[in-house]
């Protein structure tokens, strides 16, 4: 429990310490960027807004990667730390090594990167993204957030030897600005007390303490109350009662959740017996409401991102369509559909001739048949109903890919996947967005599909295609949500759409059999929630490796 309760104080240290590398970048600042900034620790989504629309409209790179460096903050703070993490990510694609100027932006993202692995428990991870930090960093105050913060991830690991050094190596060039001296001297003494319940960290604490009150450093002050709290929890539970209420109020006055919810659980363990009924109402109704907030956070991040991308997209595919002629599109057009008519009369032939041949493998044909096929027409359909024009080459390859399929329909065929199951996803959803239709694909990562099972992968592509077709021909959505995540041992997959919902006399159709059956196969589960007063929402359950 305090190792957990260190971190909490800790990562709130780390956020803001990148924070104070972005006021050293030198960067031209967009009207765009300066508004998100603007909004930052106010109305973090408006933050946001902006933020992405300045780096999808500059023309700077390091504008850019400055500008998803503080999305990903944004991000971090509101607990989506995957979403954090692609952010940085694509904040290291805009930046050179090479370029000096660019180094201090690299700091901040090697930085937080290990924050946001410290978070998710990765102690290995974080420690070497910020040894990167460190690599990037030219003086002694820039080194000297990443530093701590490696010594975090050391304390972290219980390797308070490790962290004590660090501590040590950095406590005396930090005396030239108290704030940071003062978070050292703090950190070095509670790690010493770690290592050995005995040492007297009292007398350091409390100068920490004072020096951060003279400084009205309440993000200070809040870690050592905790620091304080935890010290005496045993040996003077009165004296760890006092400072956990000062870390209550102060992480209050900060509008600080994460930190409210740490000092409630002292006040739980600390607080006289009268008082535990109330703490612990305060402490579950806040939580319940933070992860609320969040996960709408996550959600609202995602629609801004896919908002931007959406009409970026479309504003292309306008100047395109202007510079075509009437003709040509129509004759396009005659020519598809008359390939696939040919295709559909061919296949129909192929199906017909394979039912008869082989009756007692029906039922698994009818499967194949509507994944291959009708899934794969449909597909096409859609991509052709919603563009005006269709490179008719491109068309010509996904027929012929079909038809190979289609051809082959009768063997086993065994799906190979390499790294980038996660681009297949992505082109597999998106063709179902359109100017009607919004969807938001979540936590599609590569790292995600790491570990997952390639008989997993291979049945997922036809039961999410299936799913889209549903929502295509049935559902009237505006908008679907496609969210994949760990959950245990399981890969879930979420399904939510606001469409019309299932029909009271609702039956399984082939398609939706054919699903059950695929996720049975691999040992998963599907649920369908019919509680939702409007939409569909499905979860889906895949064994993880």
């Amino acid at each position: 429990m305090k190792v957990f309760q260190l971190c909490l104080s800790l990562s709130t240290t780390a956020i803001f310490g990148c924070r104070e590398q972005h006021k050293t970048i030198p960067v031209t600042l967009t009207p765009d960027y300066e508004k998100g900034v603007s909004f930052l620790n106010r109305q973090n989504d408006s933050a946001y807004y902006y933020l992405n629309k300045a780096a999808t409209s500059s023309k700077d790179s390091l504008q850019i990667a400055q500008a998803y460096n503080v999305m990903a903050v944004i991000q971090s703070r509101e607990g989506d730390y995957y979403g954090g993490q692609e952010s940085l990510l694509t904040s290291l694609k805009y930046l050179n090594e090479q370029r000096e100027n660019d180094q201090y932006c690299l700091v901040a993202d090697y930085n937080e990167l290990g924050s946001n692995s410290l978070n998710l428990k990765n102690y290995d991870a974080a420690l070497a993204y910020y040894d990167r930090a460190l690599k990037f960093a030219k003086d002694d105050g820039a080194k000297s957030i990443p530093a701590n913060n490696k010594a975090v991830a050391y304390q972290k690991k219980g390797q308070y030897a490790q962290a004590i050094s660090i501590y040590e190596s950095i406590i005396t060039r930090s005396k030239l600005e108290k704030k940071e001296y003062a978070r050292v001297l703090s950190n070095l003494a509670r790690a010493r007390w770690l290592r050995d319940s005995g040492y007297r960290a009292a007398p350091n604490l409390l100068t920490a303490l004072k020096i951060r009150k003279e400084e009205n450093d309440n993000w200070g002050l809040n870690a050592s109350y905790a620091h304080l709290a935890d010290y005496y929890t045993h040996s003077r539970p009165d004296s760890a009662l006092i400072y956990a209420r000062d870390m209550y109020a102060v992480a209050r006055r900060l509008e600080s959740p994460d930190d409210e919810l740490e000092a409630l659980q002292k006040l739980i363990i600390l607080g006289p017996s009268k008082d535990l009924k109330q703490y612990f109402r305060q402490y579950q109704h806040l939580k319940d409401s933070l992860e609320t907030v969040r996960n709408s956070a996550k959600n609202q991040f995602a629609l801004i991102r896919y908002d931007a991308e959406k009409s970026k997209t479309d504003n292309l595919r306008l100047q395109q369509e202007n510079t075509e002629k009437k003709a040509e599109i129509l004759q396009q057009r005659v020519s598809t559909y008359g390939a696939i008519l040919a295709f559909i009369i061919a296949v129909w032939w192929g199906i017909v001739w394979n039912r008869r041949r082989k009756q007692k493998d029906r039922l698994k044909m009818s499967k194949k048949v509507h994944d291959v096929v009708a899934n794969g027409l449909y597909r096409i359909m859609t991509e052709i109903e919603h563009r005006a024009s269709v490179d008719k080459e491109q068309l010509l390859d996904k027929i012929e890919v079909l038809y190979k399929q289609s051809r082959d329909i009768s063997y086993e065929q065994t799906s190979s996947f390499g790294d980038d199951f996660h681009t297949m996803v992505s082109r597999l959803l998106m063709p179902f967005g359109q100017s009607d239709t919004k969807v938001l694909i979540i936590g599609n990562d590569k790292i995600l599909w790491d570990d997952v099972q390639a008989k997993v992968k291979k049945e997922l592509e036809p039961i999410l295609l299936e799913l889209m077709i549903n929502m295509k021909k049935h559902s009237s959505a505006r908008n679907v949500i496609v969210r994949f995540e760990r959950e245990g041992n399981q890969l879930k997959v979420q399904y939510t759409d606001d469409g019309v919902g299932f029909p009271t006399d609702f039956r399984y159709a082939n398609g939706l059999t054919n699903t059950e059956n695929r996720i049975a196969a691999v040992a998963g589960r599907i649920i369908f929630d019919r509680n939702t007063p409007t939409g569909v929402k499905i979860r889906i359950y895949l064994p993880n490796v």
